[in-house]
């Protein structure tokens, strides 16, 4: 609400942001000066926080009791174990979080360790190394006539391979222990872009004032910090011609004053401004205080843009749930698709999705039609799970018998749903 990143309040209350997203995640406690530091940058009363540490507190025995099938008036009395048991209360919440917290770890590490192409090769360079240093010790093990020379080589062939083979046991030992900050930057040209639009809440205020000429998008993109390599540049420039276009056609100022007056319906809101749906669900997915997400794929389904939306994750290597609307209307050109969709998995939160194709060039003859579909995700407010199921990745989906499976789920054949 205060509009901060984590790691700029934990800058400016003079701690680390990986200790400030503990104490977000109530596994640190604070109270003192720092909460006080905190209440400070924020702006709120200290007590304001700590009343919230119970409202989480009592969220939290709920979520769990809901997520055992726990029902009725039971499920009703969680504010009143936590005032009899308040040290029990702790232990069932923080089991709680720490279970929410392995599930996200496993779900990240698995989407890793199968797709992350760095790791790949690098494990594809150690297993060719280590064959080379065997197959070569073999020979000199096995072959008793061998002549000095060609014995020699051999020695200096094991001593190379060898050395290479700890350069690169060394290299995937760095990448895998790289610490918090190391582990949250991009490792790749579009996680760099995403990063950029991030910092900046995915809204330029130079482009919706009308300045979207190239050299202001030259100048937004060079200014990038971090730097932006080649490759993000590329996809940056692309993204901010997108951006300027629509800004000429529907200001956020409009739009949000008339999402205030009647509503998110994107095919009202389309008819009501004269410009496409797609147009739309971008805009939308720029203004603020919606807290909505937006997926983007091409014609072959690969996502090539997302913007994160709070319990729906979106894998950043592997591919995603063919269940998602985006992909339906991928195959429906011009068909606006609405949709209440639950992702399975840690949080279980409920989104309306919206989702539509569009073509990007005009027809040609014998040239295949260069189309995008983009899905927005606008979150539920009651939170409660409903509509159609979708997973993230197959690999990570409890789902016990989808018909879209591509691959077994490391969650079990027991997984509940």
């Amino acid at each position: 609400m205060a509009g901060l990143k984590q790691a700029e309040l934990a800058r400016d209350i003079g701690i680390s942001a990986s200790y400030l997203n503990l104490i977000e995640h109530n596994r640190r406690r604070i109270g003192g000066k720092l909460l006080l530091n905190i209440a400070g940058a924020l702006g709120v009363e200290p007590q304001a926080l700590t009343e919230g540490a119970k409202a989480a507190l009592i969220a939290t025995l709920r979520e769990a009791a809901d997520k055992t099938g726990l029902s009725g008036p039971e499920l009703e009395r969680a504010d009143e174990f936590a005032g009899r048991f308040p040290v029990w209360a702790d232990v069932l919440a923080g089991t709680r979080r720490r279970v929410l917290t392995l599930e996200q770890t496993v779900e990240a590490l698995t989407d890793r360790l199968s797709h992350d192409p760095h790791l790949a090769s690098s494990m594809h360079e150690l297993l060719t190394t280590a064959a080379a240093v065997r197959s070569t010790a073999a020979i000199l093990a096995e072959t008793k006539t061998l002549q000095p020379e060609w014995r020699d080589r051999f020695h200096a062939n094991i001593n190379e391979d060898s050395r290479r083979l700890s350069d690169s046991a060394e290299a995937l030992v760095a990448y895998l222990d790289a610490d918090a900050e190391q582990a949250e930057a991009a490792s790749s040209p579009q996680e760099e872009v995403e990063e950029f639009l991030a910092s900046h809440k995915f809204s330029f205020a130079s482009l919706e004032d009308g300045a979207g000429t190239e050299g202001e998008i030259t100048r937004l993109i060079e200014a990038a910090d971090p730097a932006l390599s080649s490759p993000a540049q590329f996809i940056a420039r692309g993204t901010l011609l997108q951006m300027a276009r629509d800004a000429e056609e529907l200001s956020l100022t409009r739009l949000a004053q008339q999402v205030k007056e009647s509503g998110v319906d994107p095919l009202a809101l389309s008819r009501h401004f004269g410009v496409p749906v797609a147009v739309i669900l971008r805009r939308l997915a720029a203004l603020p205080d919606l807290g909505a997400g937006l997926v983007v794929c091409d014609r072959s389904g690969s996502v090539i843009f997302r913007k994160s939306a709070e319990g729906f994750t979106v894998p950043r290597y592997s591919g995603c749930c063919p269940l998602w609307p985006i992909f339906a209307a991928l195959a429906s050109p011009g068909q606006v698709l609405r949709e209440d969709v639950t992702q399975l998995g840690r949080a279980q939160a409920r989104f309306t999705a919206f989702a539509v194709s569009e073509t990007l060039a005009g027809p040609a003859y014998n040239a295949p039609a260069l189309t995008q579909a983009f899905m927005l995700l606008i979150p539920v407010p009651s939170g409660k799970p409903g509509g159609i199921s979708v997973g993230s990745t197959c690999r990570v989906c409890p789902h016990p018998s989808c018909g879209a499976r591509r691959e077994p789920s490391i969650l079990g054949e027991g997984a509940e749903v």
